[in-house]
């Protein structure tokens, strides 16, 4: 019994992970390995990914596999998403990740507490699951996405609760690009202490 716990404890329900180029935010253009989780409560109406939301359609991956995966792969950079990898308990994984000498990056919604040791923290909260009030002071990034033209404000309030230093992104929704995109670079002319974040892995058709 004792074994199966541990077992348990030492899992995560596993989506897909592969090796290929952040395509959004502070560091996009870099090689990462991502590692995305089963399970999401957040659910986005136009989320990219909604295969993701059930948890229990993946198989629990142990961790130690999980982690030779990616330090297999040559990244430098491991990015753990969903889904919202928050709901998990990320603090195994994190210090195996950091053991084989990788960066731990991590990208979430802020719904749960974060668990783990992260080296970036890129926050991007959504109106569908309030995020927990201890995200924003610990995020690294904050990057919100764009759906409509009243999201500015409420980028401007979790701006407010971002650490000193904290960087600042305006994406606009994959399916309204076209519409959002010329407000989004008005609005960062006017406000220059953001910046512009676009899937630019779409546009090169990569994962």
């Amino acid at each position: 019994m004792l074994n199966l716990e541990s077992k348990i404890l030492n899992s995560l329900p596993l989506m897909e992970h592969f090796y290929t180029i952040q395509g959004e935010g502070f560091y996009q253009g870099s090689a990462a390995y991502f590692i995305r989780l089963g399970g999401c409560e957040v659910r986005c109406v136009w989320c990219d990914v909604k295969d993701s939301w059930d948890a229990e359609a993946y198989p629990k991956v142990e961790i130690n596999e999980i982690v030779a995966k990616a330090q297999a792969s040559g990244s430098r950079i491991v990015v753990v998403t969903g889904g919202e990898p928050t709901m998990h308990n990320l603090s195994i994984l994190t210090n195996e990740l950091k053991q084989a000498g990788l960066r731990t990056h991590i990208e979430t919604s802020g719904a749960y507490p974060i668990t783990g040791q992260w080296d970036w923290v890129c926050f991007s909260p959504k109106k569908f699951r309030p995020p927990q009030a201890s995200v924003p002071e610990i995020a690294d990034e904050l990057k919100v996405v764009i759906f409509h033209k009243s999201d500015f404000a409420w980028a401007e309030d979790f701006a407010k609760q971002v650490k000193q230093g904290c960087e600042l992104f305006l994406q606009p929704e994959w399916s309204k690009e076209k519409e959002i995109l010329p407000l989004i670079i008005e609005y960062v002319k006017k406000y220059p202490q953001w910046k512009i974040s676009l899937q630019v892995h779409k546009y090169m058709d990569i994962p």
